[in-house]
């Protein structure tokens, strides 16, 4: 045994991430951090990064206020503070230039966080090379991650020579993150064993999640091969998606001769009632039961647990999509799970042919959303590959990096269709830098770039999001959200918002619709009031459409899915208008579903006589977006 002390870590941000949609408000981790504290167990408590300030910003709080409120108890105490970050994407989905990562690692270690878990998810060196030398230049330790997963390609063998090029390109220490808890004991062990071996001296740290029930035999078989520290989580949130359980694995541990810090229990069961009660106040509404399940059938698909609170919304909203079709058409409804079963099966028979990337964020995410878009196809009679988001292409074409497995010829000739080119250099130089950008647009917006441009890497990292959190779109979403959930309301995400204390007097969003009277086109806005009655059409309140005669003679393009409509990207992007012309094939918009932006494009040729969408509303598959003759 190389080593008889085993210390561990506390991975409080990803136990709520693994069970739903958001992390607790600020208030409420700084009420928990004390009792964390003295519990007396834990040598680092993972506080932040990977989705927690996005999920800060959805529900309408500053990240930035939060990470550094909530650091503060674990600092005191002399407790490590980590952080989960991508490489390349930094704390967000998609790549990340290369100034607005150099910025955030200094500012989250001045916000508090010692150490940065960074991982790629392609397992890419090259990649995480400038994390490494920026973590360490914001004083920060640089971990490295190896994401494990499970194929004929990612051998035991292959991680340790990982571990080896992630070492020489600065990486202070290494993490085995087992994100989906996948990972065979007997081969995490040797892993960490072969690692040890070639670097008797580095801290190794074994995270894993306990989805499908092999992560506590791996935290034993980590420890008796070298690990020095164990990622567990804790009731009520431990076991299901989340990891396995603090007392168990340090009974565990006890039995097998290995040094642990004891538990103070009475501060274990007040951080235990703290956690339960912030469940109970909003974070449950978000929190599927499914989540909270060992499921062996997972060991297939290797779905990780970090993405599961986020995919079982995605069914929920996708679920009543897919029922509304088969209804119509006269076939029988599927339930929540059926749908799940289709989508792991899927995902054994898309994952291969995508190359085999490590199904970990944020890779995972896109070949979970291609699956899941092959199985709505499927049921509906279509063909697989119809919806491949942006972000899914640029994988599949070399923009993250190279990926370990072929691509299916399906996809390479689909890819030279669509004039897309295959990328094989540094994916750091796809994407120049953009802070003096967002910089000028927070002057001319009179919006401060904070104390150490805290706020300028917020804007920089996850735009559309903060400029949401300015307005207050945010949170007036996210309350409405939240009545509706506690109510019982909740069905689809572009249901009809209801009346929530303490937000504007507003029920509902405007809503712009074309009728026809008598020959005559009219635009109109339907407002609701408290007592639920739309408005009038007011005279004059007109528009001609770009066309007349008979309406049936056009042609229309509807959305595929359902989710929150955009005409453009970005800034860079002119939106289509009407009397563009159009071709087969061409993106006219984007639909923002399962955390993508979804390119829109029209299967007919014509001149567009109508836009019915507008920019940022909710949309819902198979509405009408424009109208081309």
């Amino acid at each position: 045994m190389a080593s008889t002390e085993i210390k561990l870590c506390l991975v409080y941000r990803d136990m709520w991430q693994s069970a739903g949609k958001y992390v607790p408000r600020a208030d409420q981790l700084v009420r928990v951090a004390p009792a964390i504290v003295d519990m007396g167990c834990f040598h680092r408590v993972e506080t932040n990064g990977g989705g927690f300030e996005q999920v800060n910003l959805l529900f309408g709080e500053n990240p930035n206020h939060s990470v550094r409120k909530w650091t503060q108890a674990f600092n005191d105490a002399g407790i490590q503070t980590q952080m989960l970050e991508r490489g390349l994407n930094g704390i967000r989905m998609s790549p990340v230039p290369k100034d607005v990562r150099e910025l955030m690692f200094k500012v989250k270690k001045i916000q508090g966080t010692d150490i940065s878990r960074s991982f790629d998810g392609l397992n890419n060196p090259q990649n995480l090379e400038l994390s490494f030398q920026y973590a360490q230049k914001g004083s920060m330790i640089a971990q490295g991650a190896l994401s494990l997963t499970f194929s004929k390609l990612h051998t035991v063998d292959y991680y340790i020579d990982l571990a080896d090029k992630y070492i020489e390109r600065g990486a202070q220490e290494i993490c085995i993150k087992d994100m989906a808890g996948i990972g065979r004991p007997v081969s995490v062990g040797k892993i960490i064993a072969g690692i040890r071996k070639r670097h008797p001296k580095i801290i190794i740290q074994y995270h894993g999640h306990s989805t499908p029930g092999f992560s506590i035999v791996s935290s034993l078989e980590a420890a008796r091969a070298g690990a020095d520290i164990v990622d567990v989580g804790m009731e009520p949130l431990s076991w299901g998606t989340g990891h396995a359980d603090l007392l168990t694995v340090h009974a565990m541990l006890k039995d097998a001769g290995f040094q642990v810090a004891d538990v103070n229990m009475d501060a274990y069961m007040e951080a235990r009632k703290l956690s339960q009660e912030f469940v109970d106040d909003f974070l449950g509404a978000y929190i599927n039961p499914q989540n909270r399940k060992m499921n062996s059938l997972l060991i297939g698909p290797g779905l990780p647990g970090g993405m599961m609170g986020s995919l079982m919304a995605d069914l929920e909203k996708n679920l009543s999509s897919v029922n509304k079709w088969l209804k119509k058409n006269g076939k029988d409804e599927i339930t929540q799970e059926d749908l799940l079963i289709k989508l792991f099966k899927e995902v054994e028979y898309t994952w291969p042919r995508m190359g085999y990337p490590p199904l970990v964020t944020p890779f995972s995410q896109y070949v979970k959303n291609v699956s899941l878009w092959n199985v709505i196809n499927l049921i509906k009679g279509k063909e697989r590959w119809a919806m491949i988001d942006d972000n899914a292409w640029g994988m599949l074409l070399g923009r993250s990096g190279q990926l370990l497995g072929e691509i299916d010829p399906v996809l390479v000739n689909m890819a030279k269709e669509q004039g897309r080119e295959f990328f094989d250099g540094n994916p750091q130089d796809l994407y120049p830098d953009e802070l003096d950008m967002y910089r000028a647009k927070m002057k001319e917006k009179n919006w401060d770039v904070g104390p150490d441009d805290e706020e300028l890497l917020e804007y920089a990292m996850h735009p559309r999001q903060y400029e949401d959190l300015m307005s207050g779109d945010a949170k007036k979403r996210f309350l409405e959200d939240l009545a509706k959930r506690k109510t019982g309301t909740q069905s689809t995400a572009a249901a009809a918002p209801s009346p929530v204390s303490g937000s504007k007097a507003t029920v509902a969003t405007p809503k712009k619709y074309v009728i026809d009277v008598n020959g005559q086109s009219y635009r109109v806005t339907v407002n609701y009031d408290q007592d639920d009655q739309p408005a009038t059409l007011e005279p004059g309140n007109q528009e001609k459409k770009a066309t007349s005669g008979d309406d049936s003679s056009l042609k229309t393009v509807m959305s595929p899915l359902e989710g929150k409509f955009y005409l453009t990207k970005d800034n860079s992007e002119t939106a289509i208008q009407v009397g563009d012309f159009v071709n087969q094939g061409d993106v006219i918009a984007y639909v923002e579903s399962m955390k993508m932006m979804n390119a829109i494009t029209t299967e007919e040729s014509g001149t567009v006589v109508e836009v019915l969408k507008e920019h940022g509303q909710e949309i819902e598959e198979d509405e009408v977006i424009l109208k081309l003759k």
